[in-house]
């Protein structure tokens, strides 16, 4: 319809026609700028939905993501996963596969049929997993970190000195320090500095959750750190960073036998 056939069919209609269809209009427009509405609202939604839904994603990505004892290692047929008969069969599926039976610190026995982020030419029973995280060769430096110069300077004596002057000590006759507690807001470069510091003295960094240290069952807290510290002689010279070690006896009861 042209702009022409349209003019002319306004021409046509009565006062009354025209007013009668204007308000058809105005309340087919109200009908769609209240769908429009709705449909932001969902869309708001949707996007605070999507937020929290990475904020939870970032949560878990957090290391540790489980700890586990290695139980057993054993191999698998991978056509042994075929769900039907005459199914196509790669050539590669009939290579063995390793799978791993784990025991976690809850006491749970679990099989993972596929182990991804860890070689299992690697693991022997008895391994613990995913407690730790060890970085060979950090690459921060302490240019990287803004406003912060007096707690580097600390930082670095309390340290750096001790592992790389350590006659100095010994001269003395003086024990050098062996560990410092960093506090404050997260955020604000504890972790930085940490990692600045292992990168200045080529150490080895590894970082431990400090919630994970703290184990339901007796005897799996001293298991952990023992084995941290023996990676960490290992890895020698190597940066140990606990992190969240707030975590360790947050309060104190002392209420008759239930004393914690």
């Amino acid at each position: 319809m042209t702009e022409d056939s349209e003019d002319d069919e306004i021409a046509c209609m009565s006062t009354e026609d025209i007013i009668h269809n204007s308000r058809v209009l105005d309340r087919e427009m109200r009908v769609f700028e209240d769908e429009l509405q709705r449909t932001n609202l969902v869309l708001e939604t949707f996007k605070g939905m999507i937020k929290v839904k990475q904020k939870k994603i970032k949560v878990h990505m957090h290391l540790p993501y489980l700890v586990a004892y290695i139980v057993e290692i054993m191999e698998m047929n991978m056509e042994d996963d075929a769900e039907e008969e005459g199914a196509n069969v790669d050539l590669d599926s009939q290579r063995k596969r390793k799978c791993v039976v784990l025991k976690t610190s809850t006491r749970k026995t679990i099989f993972l049929p596929f182990v991804a982020l860890v070689d299992p030419d690697k693991l022997k029973p008895g391994d613990l997993v995913g407690a730790m995280e060890v970085d060979e060769k950090p690459t921060e430096d302490y240019n990287d970190i803004g406003g912060l110069e007096k707690q580097i300077q600390e930082f670095a004596e309390a340290i750096v000195v001790p592992i790389t002057h350590k006659e100095r000590f010994q001269k003395l006759g003086v024990r050098p320090p062996k560990g410092v507690l960093l506090y404050g807001p997260p955020g604000t470069g504890k972790t930085l500095m940490a990692r600045a510091c292992a990168a200045q003295i080529n150490a080895t960094f590894l970082k431990l959750a400090g919630p994970q240290l703290v184990q339901k069952f007796i005897g799996d807290r001293a298991n952990l750190v023992r084995d941290a510290f023996q990676l960490a002689k290992e890895k020698s010279p190597c940066i140990i960073f606990i992190d969240e070690i707030d975590a360790f006896e947050t309060s104190l009861h002392c209420n008759g036998p239930m004393a914690e």
